[in-house]
């Protein structure tokens, strides 16, 4: 969400409080928690899938995270930011610094205002992050049935069931409210949702984005590779992270084997 415009709080603890609740809320919009509590278990458990990504020798498929980036360029970026991504990172998708920068300028950025007050832009450069559409937490709450839509950096890391949980969501509108269930106006019936209710519209539709590859586009397809793209955004270095791991295991597996070949032939010319 963008927070430009918002006062600062008087000390550490309101602002951490205010982060806190402005994440909360848009939370809910997703029916990632409960408008009572963020612990609160009211929602289906979503099915395991089985990610690449996943385990101690996980990496990312990255066809599947440059198809992610499409739907979100495409779809999701119509109301969720990427505060803490800039421009400059999707070149770990794989793109040119020229890909990087036609991006970025085909958006823009508050730069100012000019001598009678009026809000400026200019056109996003590479070390600009992937800001919010809307230009306060006010109007994008305003514009999506008074719950402001989440910012989309971490969102595969801060709110239970992960990523299952955002596929099982983003596949699971369509299915009828069960039996004594009122779905207010307003509201869609998601059984992967807090109580089963949600303020966002079904985000993918058959066809709804065209890959660059060719892969069909179907609810299902959208839905897994956008969230192989959000659980890339939330923690970029995982498969660096995981090579470095291996090469230490194996490099301490050496030196045990070594020091034990060592110790074995020291104390065999003991008399």
């Amino acid at each position: 969400m963008d927070e430009q415009g918002q006062q600062r709080c008087d000390t550490p603890g309101r602002h951490v409080a205010r982060r806190h609740g402005a994440l909360l809320s848009g939370l809910v919009a997703l029916g990632l928690v409960s408008g009572g509590s963020a612990m609160a278990r009211d929602y289906r458990e979503p099915p395991r899938q089985t990610w690449s990504f996943q385990g101690p020798l996980g990496h990312f498929d990255m066809g599947a995270v440059q198809r992610g980036y499409t739907v979100y360029a495409q779809v999701c970026s119509a109301c969720h930011g990427m505060k803490s991504v800039t421009y400059g990172d999707l070149a770990g998708l794989g793109l040119k610094e020229s890909d990087v920068d036609a991006i970025a300028h085909a958006h823009h950025v508050p730069a100012g205002v000019d001598a009678g007050g009026h809000a400026l832009s200019r056109p996003a450069s590479a070390d600009d992050h992937l800001l919010s559409p809307y230009p306060d937490a006010r109007t994008a709450a305003a514009a999506n049935h008074g719950v402001m839509p989440p910012d989309q950096s971490r969102l595969a890391v801060v709110h239970p069931g992960g990523v299952d949980r955002i596929y099982a969501f983003l596949t699971g509108y369509g299915q009828p409210a069960p039996p004594g269930m009122v779905v207010p106006q307003g509201m869609f019936h998601n059984p992967y949702a807090a109580q089963g209710l949600t303020a966002m519209p079904p985000p993918l539709h058959e066809g709804g984005v065209t890959y660059p590859d060719g892969t069909p586009a179907t609810v299902a397809q959208q839905a897994r590779d956008v969230t192989t793209f959000l659980a890339w955004v939330a923690t970029p270095h995982l498969t660096e992270r995981h090579r470095l791991g291996v090469g230490a295991v194996v490099f301490l597996v050496f030196v045990l084997i070594l020091s034990i070949c060592l110790k074995r032939r020291t104390w065999s010319n003991v008399p």
